[in-house]
C-alpha cells in the first residue's frame, strides 16, 4: 500500500533526486520501478508500450526516447521523493541540466551492458559544478554477458577512487546485498565478485577521512558502526569525497527496494546538501546570497521547467529553497513589480497534477496559467528580493539551424507565437529574425532536436510550416578603383526626366562600411539633387552588382555629372546613380564575400583526426587545440558557415552523437573563383525567371 504523507513535510523528510545518464541507460524504467515499489503505482509501464508514468508526451512515446524532464514522487519510510526523469539523448541536454538546478542529488544511470557513454561523464561533470551530491546506479545487472565487476573498476577510473559500491550483486546478480550497513555477508549471500566486508571498509575509510575524530576511533577500534557515521557521510557526499555506487535491475526489481532504502537513509536532505548558488546582481556585481530552507523565511522559489500545452496552457514548475508558499500567496516573478495571487498549488506525477495546500523548502511543485512565469524565474514574496537569481547552467550553445516560414500566408504572427511556446521549454532552442537574409531560422542542437520541434507544430499544434536551410549572408565588394557613368533621358511629351552621374568606386578595409563623397564642382549637380544620388548608390548597393547580395566596404566619390534646369528630377538622378555606380562594380574587379566563422569543437581526443580532417575538407583551419580533461579536447579554428549546412550531422558520424561545437561570426573572405562563378550565374538565371 502506498504511504499517505502530510502535505507539508519537514526539510529533513524530503530526498530530491535527478536521474541522469545516456538515453540506453534506462531511466524512464528506473523511475517506474521506483514508483512501483513505494506502492505509488500498481503494474509497472512500459517504454515499449508508451505506458510509464514519465513518458507521457505523445512525441516521447512515439520515439521511444524521454524529450523533456519530467517530475514524479512518491513517498518511502515517511520520507517524500521527489524524481526528475530527465532525457539521455545530446540533443535534449537542456532538459537534464535545467533539471539540475532543483535537486540535491544526480544519480548518475548506466546501462551495464554498454558501459560508461560519454554522457554519463557530461552529466556527473554538470552535477559536479553545482555542488551536487552524486551517486551512480548500474543499471540492467541481468543483461547478458555484463561483467560487472570490471565496470567498477572501469567506473572508478573514470569518475575517481571515490566511486564505491554502496551495494554489491549476488546469486548471479538475481539479488544485492548492502555494503554500508552490514560489515560482513550473510551465510549463502556473498557478493558475486569482491566481498561485503571490502567494500564495507572501503567504504568506512573513505567516510571517516573527513572527521578526524572518526579516523582515529577507525585505527582504535578497526570499525564504526556506520550508523553513527551519518554526518561525515553527509559531509562526503557534499564534498565529493563519496560517489556510492548501486546496482539494480529496474526490469526485475532486482536492487530498486535497497535503493529506495538508500535514497531515504543516506542521500542528503535539503538542509544536508550544498546550498543553492543564488545571486543578487547582474554581471559582474553579482554577489553570493545565503539562502536556508528554513520554512519560516521569506519565499525563494526558483522556475527551472516551463510546460506550455495547447489546451492546458502554461506550468510553471519550480523548486521551494526557502520559506513556505500556500494557496492564496502573492509572489512576485523576477523584477516584476506587480505580484500574483497563487490560485492552486501541485504536485507532478507525470502528466497528472496533484492539487496540495502548501509547500515548503525542498519541494518541488508547480502553478498554472500565471501569464508573467517564465523558465528561470525566481519566485518571492518580498519586493526587495528582486534582483535575486540562481546561477545557471552552461548550457551547449545551439547552432544547428532552420529557416522556417508558415504554408499559409498571413500565419507568420501565429507562427512567431506557437515558436516562442515551444522555444520556452528548452533552453536549447533558439529562434532569430535574421535581418540579412530576411529569414526566421530556429536553432537547436541537432537534425533530431529540429526534427521533433517541426513533429511538435505539426502534431500537438496542428500548424504546418516550410523548412529549408538558412541562406548564407553573402555580400559584394570591390578589388580595385573603377569609374562608373550613366546619363538618364526620359523623353514621354511634357516634362521629362534628365540626370547624368560619374562616379568612382574603391575598396575599402573590410569590415569598414561605405563612405559617400561629393567631389563635383561648379554645381554640375545641384546640392538638391546630391541625396538623390546617394540614394541610387544605397539602392543598388543593397541589390547588389554581380550576384544579388549588398555590396560593403566601398568609398564611392562622385566626380561629375549634368543636370537639366526643367527636366532634372530626383527619380532621374536615382536611377542614373544607380546604374553608375553598377557600371562602376563590374569594372573594379568584383568579389563576393562569404562569412568565416570561428569555431570550437569539443570531443573525445581520440576523433581528432577524423574531425580536423573533415574541417579541412570543408575548407576549414584549424588553429589550436585545448586539452578539457577526461580524454576530450577542444578544436579551434576557421571555417566559412556555408560548408557547416549539416555540421552536427557529421559531427554526430565522426564521434558516435558526443562532439559538439559553436560558431561565431569572425569576417567576411572572398569566395573560392568557382564558387563565385556558381553564385553569379545563379542569380542571372533569377534575374530571367
Amino acid at each position: 500500500m502506498p504511504q499517505t504523507l502530510p502535505s507539508s513535510l519537514p526539510p529533513g523528510a524530503i530526498r530530491t533526486l535527478a536521474l541522469v545518464g545516456p538515453a540506453t541507460a534506462g531511466k524512464t524504467s528506473l523511475a517506474e520501478a521506483l514508483l512501483q515499489a513505494a506502492g505509488a503505482i500498481g503494474a509497472a509501464g512500459s517504454v515499449e508500450r508508451g505506458s510509464t508514468v514519465a513518458d507521457f508526451d505523445p512525441l516521447a512515446r512515439k520515439h521511444l526516447h524521454s524529450l523533456n524532464s519530467v517530475p514524479i514522487h512518491l513517498a518511502h519510510r515517511e520520507t517524500r521523493i521527489h524524481v526528475i526523469d530527465t532525457p539521455g539523448l545530446p540533443d535534449f541536454i537542456g532538459p537534464a541540466l535545467t533539471a539540475l538546478e532543483a535537486v540535491e542529488t544526480a544519480v548518475v544511470v548506466v546501462n551495464a551492458a554498454n558501459g560508461i557513454e560519454p554522457t554519463a561523464r557530461r552529466m556527473m561533470d554538470a552535477a559536479a559544478q553545482r555542488g551536487l551530491a552524486r551517486m551512480v546506479v548500474v543499471n540492467k545487472i541481468d543483461a547478458q554477458g555484463v561483467n560487472l565487476a570490471a565496470l567498477l573498476e572501469d567506473l572508478r577510473a573514470a569518475f575517481g577512487k571515490e566511486c564505491l559500491p554502496l551495494n554489491l550483486p549476488a546469486a548471479g546478480a538475481s539479488e544485492i546485498v548492502d555494503c554500508w550497513f552490514e560489515p560482513a555477508a550473510a551465510p549463502g549471500h556473498e557478493a558475486d565478485f569482491s566481498s561485503v566486508a571490502a567494500a564495507h571498509r572501503a567504504l568506512v575509510e573513505q567516510v571517516v577521512e573527513v572527521d578526524a575524530a572518526f579516523v582515529d576511533r577507525y585505527l582504535n577500534e578497526g570499525d564504526v558502526d556506520a550508523r553513527e557515521l551519518h554526518a561525515p557521510l553527509e559531509q562526503a557526499l557534499r564534498e565529493g569525497h563519496l560517489i556510492p555506487v548501486c546496482f539494480v535491475s529496474a526490469r526485475n526489481g532486482t536492487g530498486v527496494a535497497a535503493l529506495l532504502d538508500a535514497i531515504v537513509s543516506l542521500l542528503p536532505n535539503p538542509t544536508e546538501g550544498n546550498p543553492p548558488q543564488f545571486l543578487r546582481g547582474e554581471g559582474a556585481q553579482a554577489e553570493p546570497i545565503e539562502v536556508l530552507p528554513d520554512p519560516q523565511r521569506h519565499v525563494l522559489a526558483h522556475v527551472f521547467k516551463l510546460s506550455i500545452d495547447p489546451y492546458v496552457g502554461k506550468l510553471g514548475i519550480f523548486r521551494v529553497h526557502q520559506g513556505t508558499l500556500t494557496r492564496d500567496s502573492l509572489l512576485y516573478v523576477g523584477d516584476g513589480r506587480k505580484p500574483f495571487k497563487v490560485g492552486h498549488l501541485f504536485m507532478l506525477q507525470g502528466k497528472n497534477l496533484v492539487e496540495v495546500p502548501s509547500v515548503g523548502p525542498g519541494e518541488i511543485a508547480a502553478v498554472a496559467k500565471v501569464d508573467e512565469i517564465h523558465a528561470d524565474a525566481v519566485l518571492h514574496d518580498a519586493a526587495e528580493d528582486d534582483h535575486i537569481h540562481l546561477k545557471p547552467p552552461a548550457f551547449p550553445v545551439p547552432v544547428h539551424g532552420l529557416a522556417i516560414e508558415p504554408k499559409r500566408h498571413g500565419d507568420e504572427q501565429r507562427m512567431w507565437e506557437i515558436l516562442q511556446k515551444v522555444i520556452a521549454e528548452d533552453p536549447c532552442l533558439r529562434i532569430e529574425q535574421v535581418a540579412a537574409t530576411h529569414e526566421t531560422v530556429v536553432y537547436g542542437l541537432g537534425e533530431f532536436h529540429l526534427r521533433v520541434l517541426l513533429e511538435r507544430l505539426s502534431e500537438i499544434y496542428k500548424f504546418e510550416v516550410a523548412t529549408r536551410p538558412p541562406k548564407i549572408a553573402y555580400r559584394e565588394s570591390v578589388t580595385i578603383p573603377a569609374d562608373g557613368h550613366h546619363r538618364h533621358k526620359k523623353q514621354t511629351g511634357g516634362a521629362g526626366q534628365f540626370g547624368e552621374v560619374f562616379l568612382r568606386v574603391e575598396p575599402m578595409a573590410r569590415g569598414a562600411g561605405f563612405e559617400f563623397i561629393d567631389a563635383t564642382k561648379g554645381g554640375v549637380i545641384p546640392n538638391q539633387f546630391m541625396p538623390a544620388v546617394e540614394k541610387g548608390v544605397r539602392q543598388a548597393m543593397a541589390e547588389g552588382a554581380i550576384a544579388g547580395y549588398p555590396v560593403v566596404d566601398v568609398r564611392v566619390t562622385v566626380t561629375d555629372g549634368k543636370h537639366h534646369s526643367v527636366d532634372s528630377k530626383e527619380v532621374a538622378f536615382v536611377t542614373a546613380a544607380r546604374k553608375a555606380f553598377i557600371a562602376a562594380v563590374r569594372e573594379a574587379r568584383p568579389i563576393v564575400l562569404e562569412p568565416m566563422v570561428e569555431i570550437e569543437i569539443a570531443a573525445a581526443d581520440a576523433h581528432m583526426g577524423d574531425i580536423t580532417g573533415d574541417l579541412s575538407s570543408r575548407r576549414g583551419q584549424v588553429s589550436g587545440t585545448d586539452t578539457l580533461g577526461d580524454g576530450l579536447l577542444a578544436i579551434r579554428g576557421l571555417a566559412p558557415l556555408a560548408e557547416l549546412a549539416g555540421y552536427q550531422s557529421r559531427l554526430n558520424t565522426l564521434t558516435g552523437g558526443q562532439g559538439r561545437y559553436t560558431i561565431a561570426f569572425s569576417h567576411y573572405e572572398a569566395v573560392p573563383p568557382g564558387t563565385q562563378q556558381k553564385l553569379v550565374a545563379q542569380h542571372k538565371v533569377a534575374e530571367e525567371e
